[in-house]
């Protein structure tokens, strides 16, 4: 071997890429000691060796690839080689391999994730986009090329992309970069535009951040865009039902309310109304909510094309309405009174000799006035023309004070039927669905005094809740209802009670509950507590530590009239409820309307998540039952599933059993569970 051939041989022996040399058979004739290694086998005995058999992925003539070496004795796990070939002469093939399991890994590795982060942002709706500076070109993944509408690879330059953004929109992301750019800080902003085609709006949420070179000049602009019109249209539709009455689509008490506030606080001036219908009550129950819902809708429609844009009308719940009429005097509003009244008396009959009218009371607001103080003026001006004879307007004056003493008169049969037992509690079933077994009642409070004329709860509990007295009743109802339970030990029995706002604010009322359950014997798990939304959003720091103090004893907390406004889907991770009672403004049309279906689902997914019971008001149809159980709604109440009765006849129903042991304690997700 002459000189350059022994240079060429120790070169062979000491490089860590592999040769070999087979005969026209595949057999090795040499090998070098990195091939010998990469084989897995001593250099003195690998020639001899079959390298189709020991490299079964590698080329049998004069070509390159990669071929995956499957684990031997002598290598654990995979290695992939890179194996060449080019012939000798002879039928002999020289062979070249390279391990090049580290980087072929690493490929490999960047392709999985680069796959995976694409995956993930179909899935999640949102792409990637980086902005080169220096050269003026952004690049778009291609995920949100798609959510753009156009094809993957497309070329879109920044002129194009601006001409999809809504033209509001654009002045806003212009200065939003070019504060990050003159900063270096990050950046986000939300935006609309047009599709490829022109026409489809979307909404982006964009996050982003900007790369600088080391004299602060900005090279990179990095960022994603995540399509979030679907979050966005349930935000929009939650931000007008927060303020928008379901039934009617009027401003609500919220909104009447937030809007009177603002007009005191700039200082203004003008009048507002309040308006009642005369004996909705009697179409109600005569010709059924159907006919009072529709009867509603037609008033609020009358109502409002009778107003101008200046003007605020709104629903304060049940048949009372509300006006706000900026700058107006009281002889101008009376005028509007008097045309609205009159505008209701011209309504279409619901029925044989019901004729709709509607009573007005109208009070002025300026400076120094207070919404609560403008809102009881009207409020006496209303009683004033309801005992007038209704279908009048009348205006605040002073002397309507007098007037206040017949309510006084409704507070002194209310003292006295608590003193003499003139109060009585009316039990009405929770029933699950699907079994049509009764879970447990909501007590309900009548007056039954014998004296004239009759008062239902809807006359005498709203001026007991403007005293004190509704502290006094809400605690002879609780001591009532743990009574009952003490003499029926039955754990299948349970009541739940009313807490009224002004209890709310009773820092004793807790604990005046918790020693009347342990004096009693009573499992806590018994009793359960209902909350109006009105009055936990109203009190939110009350309601939270009533509800904190005996739902840690056991007792059921369940929010009432839930979604009548959506103003308490922001408070539920506050307050520590067990379950939620889903408004019957949304269950009285479910089998009828769409929309309800929708937000009631909503409401149901909402309360699974957050472990809570769920029941549904104002079931009257069998229709409201089928559709309420394929929304997943699993217990309702309702004339159709049970009326209030005299809770005496209840509990002479209910079993005696022989062993009086109580219940264990229910948490309220047990109760949503047995439910």
């Amino acid at each position: 071997m002459n000189g350059d051939g022994a240079l060429h041989r120790e070169v062979l022996d000491r490089a860590d890429v592999g040769f070999g040399v087979t005969d026209p058979h595949g057999v090795l004739t040499w090998v070098n000691p990195a091939l010998a290694e990469i084989l897995g086998l001593p250099a003195d005995q690998a020639p001899g060796s079959s390298l189709p058999t020991l490299l079964p992925g590698a080329p049998q003539g004069p070509r390159a690839g990669i071929a995956l070496l499957t684990p031997s004795a002598y290598w654990q796990g995979h290695r992939w080689l890179e194996v060449a070939c080019q012939p000798l002469g002879d039928g002999r093939l020289l062979y070249r391999v390279a391990d090049v399991t580290a980087w072929r890994d690493r490929e490999l590795e960047a392709t999985h994730e680069a796959d995976s982060l694409r995956r993930a942002q179909v899935l999640g709706r949102m792409g990637t986009w980086e902005w080169r500076v220096p050269e003026d070109r952004v690049i778009w993944s291609d995920t949100l090329l798609a959510l753009f509408g156009f094809p993957p690879g497309t070329t879109l330059d920044l002129d194009t992309y601006t001409e999809l953004v809504h033209p509001q929109d654009r002045p806003m992301i212009q200065n939003t970069l070019a504060e990050a750019m003159r900063t270096g800080a990050g950046f986000t902003y939300t935006h609309r535009m047009v599709l490829a085609d022109h026409t489809t709006e979307r909404w982006f949420e964009c996050f982003g951040e900007v790369e600088t070179a080391p004299d602060g000049t900005p090279q990179r602009v990095l960022g994603t865009a995540h399509d979030i019109t679907r979050a966005r249209r349930v935000h929009d539709e939650l931000l007008a039902l927060a303020e928008q009455d379901p039934l009617t689509g009027l401003a609500n008490r919220r909104a009447v309310t937030r809007e009177l506030e603002r007009q005191l606080a700039t200082g203004a001036s003008g009048a507002m109304l309040l308006l009642d219908l005369d004996n909705f009550k009697d179409v109600n129950d005569l010709r059924g909510h159907a006919v009072g819902d529709r009867l509603m809708k037609t008033l609020a429609t009358a109502l409002r094309t009778r107003l101008d844009h200046t003007h605020l009308i709104g629903r304060l719940g049940g048949d009372e309405f509300a006006v706000v009429l900026p700058g107006h005097d009281l002889t101008q509003a009376a005028h509007t009174a008097d045309t609205l009244r009159d505008a209701v008396a011209a309504l279409p009959l619901v029925g044989p000799a019901s004729r709709i009218t509607v009573s007005t009371g109208v009070a002025h607001y300026g400076p120094g006035d207070t919404w609560e103080l403008v809102l009881a003026n009207a409020d006496l001006a209303l009683y004033a023309s309801k005992a007038a004879g209704r279908n009048r307007v009348t205006v605040y004056e002073p002397g309507h004070y007098a007037d206040t003493a017949k309510r006084v008169s409704v507070l002194d049969r209310l003292r006295t039927a608590l003193d003499r037992g003139g109060l009585e509690l009316h039990a009405m079933p929770m029933v699950q669905l699907a079994t049509r077994r009764t879970l447990g009642h909501e007590l309900l409070l009548r007056l039954d005094d014998g004296q004239q004329p009759p008062l239902g709860p809807a006359e005498f509990l709203p001026e007991a809740e403007r005293s004190d007295l509704i502290l006094d009743i809400d605690r002879w109802v609780l001591s009532t209802a743990i009574d009952a339970l003490v003499t029926h030990p039955d754990p299948e029995l349970r009541f739940n009670v009313n807490v009224s706002g002004r209890t709310l604010e009773d820092e004793d009322f807790a604990g005046f509950v918790l020693d009347r359950l342990a004096g009693a014997g009573v499992a806590p798990g018994r009793l359960g507590l209902e909350i109006t939304e009105t009055a936990a959003v109203t009190n939110l720091d009350a309601a939270r530590a009533l509800a904190l103090q005996l739902r840690a004893f056991g007792c059921r907390i369940t929010l009432d009239d839930f979604g009548s406004g959506f103003g308490s889907f922001v408070h539920l991770k506050h307050l520590p409820i067990t379950g939620i009672k889903i408004d019957g403004e949304f269950v009285r049309n479910i089998d009828e309307r769409s929309t309800d279906a929708v937000l009631v689902s909503g409401i149901i997914e909402i309360a699974r998540g957050l472990g809570l019971s769920a029941v549904a008001e104002w079931v009257e149809r069998p229709a409201q039952v089928d559709v309420l159980t394929r929304l997943g709604v699993r217990v309702g109440q309702g004339f159709h599933l049970g009326r209030p009765q005299p809770l005496a006849t209840v509990l002479a129903a209910q079993p005696t059993p022989p062993n009086s042991a109580l219940s264990p304690h229910l948490t309220g997700a047990e109760d949503g569970a047995r439910s």
